[in-house]
């Protein structure tokens, strides 16, 4: 078979059995690979209602055809489950080599049931496959347990792994790939939850590719563009996502205000962080070193060198949480890693748990004593140690963002700023609230939002513009071609591009119509044939599923919804932003093919796209009345840990 492997790995972690499946070729050319894979197996495996951190939930990891090919940025792994974060859909894309040596190894997809009564860790050496008891590794940080497995099975081996977060069931916990790669929205939860301490992998199986003329003359071209590109050579390659302190405004103290250019810490800006790197990196198989390698200078940690210090941390750990030193956000970039902790979800509960605290809605008698004044860097840090670990007052941001002020109550909803659960910051109504409303895990800006805005394509976004490929003028529209075509790049492997933009999440759309050039290199990989058209369906199959998982769960249109900031509650600014986002919304339902009235795809769309099945299951069986969040835990019946990282 060429592009795919064809098989997956189902481990039932109860009974200890692993099964080697194959995927059949009519899956395989619907879904693609990657997210598409993961979320057949999560539509037609996980009952609607269940308890996230149960074992009745699935844990599914997949690859991409182009993944194991000499195209640029196909070393993506898709991370899919229900998130105990947010009680939807959870996904996650990390980089690094894990995804290579999945497909290397001979697998398209990884599929985790049940859970092990003892740690246990999955060896993929080859066609050799077993789990192993892993009480040794068991209350470690990521770093450590990668190391571990490295030195007692090769050092060519990928680990994904999770750290003391995970095994705690923090509920923003991350697999952690290659150690600084993350795969967020509380994987790294559920894979605590099934006592699945890590996954070391390699192999030397090549990707079979049905045309290699073709195909390496396309890959040649993309590879060429991204290695020349103005933007991606001296913008992308050299400062990465620093840039984002100059360009993509910033938030301060949640999000209280966005940081304009002139605002911007001046030890935060892109030419001030440059001292403090050492060199910088790429995924494997990429041409473009967009991370940052850093030493930090001082302090505890002094010596200690970290990868991938992105805009998000900076933002989400530095600025929203009110910290502008660079030495405590590297220090805290490390400490995220190392527990295995998103730094979006860990700090968007601290900026949140932080704004309570200053305006006095907690107090010290609720953060046992943690001063959270908005500068404290010493108390963030420490309470990083307390999440990770489930200890003191990080036992409840443990929870997260949304959780946290389900329980604190209903005087902290108002500076509670998201969307399924999901902080969306406050940007701006019109185009960024829409797709922070449709996005089918939460708030979030990778599932079209930037590359609909073209915040990130100086140049090449006017010409998609010029020849007629977007309608900046219909902003539903664009939006909708927007998610399309992104929702593609996760289903293929491809990376999105560190400071997302549509010449590195679509290949070679420099060069052919829309999603054209992608069309070519999969025929060329695969031997089947795509078309445009082809493309089109089988994003917007992928993403019409996305929708109807969440609809089990029960997300109606009330949930797609335009938050208000606390202090436009209540006023005719907030209603008419309202009514025009309500609107919108009526637009791109259209276009989606979903009921106006209830958000929910419609049976007839999810029938023309193949999704039959899916449809009789979404219409006959039995689904959530109402979403708000998931099953929570009394926060005594968790466990928690001393050993700090």
């Amino acid at each position: 078979m060429n592009g795919w492997n064809g098989k997956a790995l189902w481990v039932d972690l109860t009974n200890r059995q692993i099964t080697v499946n194959q995927i059949d070729k009519e899956v395989l050319k619907n879904f693609i690979g990657g997210r598409g894979l993961n979320d057949w197996v999560l539509y037609n495996h996980v009952r609607p209602g269940i308890d996230p951190l149960s074992p009745d939930n699935l844990l599914c990891l997949a690859v991409g055809p182009l993944t194991g090919t000499n195209l640029s940025s196909t070393s993506r792994i898709h991370v899919s489950t229900l998130s105990p974060l947010t009680g939807i859909l959870g996904d996650g894309n990390g980089g690094g080599s894990f995804a290579l040596a999945l497909k290397r190894a001979g697998f398209d997809q990884i599929v985790f049931t049940g859970a092990s009564d003892v740690p246990v860790a999955l060896i993929i050496d080859g066609e050799n496959v077993s789990l192993i008891e892993a009480v040794d590794l068991k209350d470690s940080s990521t770093w450590e347990k990668t190391d571990i497995l490295k030195e007692r099975f090769g050092r060519d081996f990928s680990v994904a792994a999770i750290g003391q977060a995970g095994e705690n069931l923090v509920r923003f916990a991350s697999i952690m790939f290659d150690k600084h790669n993350s795969a967020a929205r509380g994987s790294g939860a559920v894979m605590g939850s099934k006592n699945l301490m890590a996954i070391a992998a390699r192999g030397k199986i090549k990707t079979g590719i049905s045309d290699p003329l073709t195909f390496e003359e396309l890959a040649k071209a993309d590879r060429d563009y991204l290695m020349n590109d103005p933007f991606q050579r001296d913008v992308v390659a050299q400062i990465g996502t620093h840039v984002g302190m100059i360009r993509w405004y910033p938030g301060f103290r949640n999000n209280e205000k966005y940081l304009a250019p002139e605002e911007a810490p001046e030890e935060l800006l892109p030419e001030s962080l440059k001292k403090y790197e050492v060199s910088r990196t790429a995924c494997a198989s990429c041409v473009v070193p967009c991370k940052d390698v850093f030493q930090i200078p001082d302090g505890p940690y002094k010596g200690e060198i970290g990868k991938a210090m992105e805009h998000e941390c900076i933002h989400c750990l530095g600025t929203n949480s009110g910290i502008t030193d660079p030495i405590a956000i590297m220090t805290m970039e490390n400490l995220a890693d190392k527990y295995g902790m998103c730094v979006i979800g860990l700090g968007n509960a601290i900026a949140f748990v932080k704004d309570l605290y200053n305006r006095g809605i907690i107090g010290k008698e609720d953060t046992g004593g943690l001063d959270l004044s908005w500068e404290n860097t010493e108390a963030q840090i420490e309470l990083i140690h307390q999440i990770a670990l489930r200890q003191g007052f990080g036992n409840l941001v443990a929870e997260g963002l949304y959780n946290i002020a389900r329980i604190i109550g209903p005087q902290s909803m108002p500076f509670c700023y998201h969307v399924k659960g999901l902080s969306r910051g406050h940007f701006p109504a019109g185009i960024f609230a829409l797709a922070h409303a449709t996005s089918t895990r939460g708030a979030d800006h990778l599932r079209g939002r930037s590359w609909a805005f073209g915040e990130n394509d100086p140049d090449l976004w006017p010409e998609l513009i010029k020849k007629g490929y977007i309608p900046e003028e219909d902003p539903v529209k664009t939006l909708f071609i927007a998610e399309r075509a992104v929702t593609l790049t996760d289903m293929i492997g491809r990376c999105k591009g560190a400071v997302n933009n549509w010449a590195s999440a679509v290949p070679l759309v420099f060069k052919y119509p829309l999603l054209d050039g992608l069309a070519r290199l999969l025929s060329a990989v695969t031997g089947e044939h795509y078309s445009e058209k082809d493309l089109e369906e089988a994003s917007d199959r992928v993403y019409l599923l996305e929708m109807a998982f969440n609809a089990r769960q029960g997300i109606r249109r009330k949930d797609d919804r335009f938050p208000v900031k606390w202090d436009m509650i209540g006023t005719k600014e907030a209603e008419e932003e309202k009514a025009k986002h309500d609107k919108m919304l009526d637009g791109y339902y259209k276009l989606r093919g979903c009921d106006p009235n209830t958000g929910l795809p419609q049976r007839e769309t999810m029938e023309r796209l193949k999704l039959e099945k899916e449809a009789e299951r979404l219409y006959s069986e039995d689904t959530l009345d109402n979403w708000d969040g998931p099953q929570l835990w009394p926060l005594d019946k968790y466990p928690s840990g001393t050993r700090r990282a």
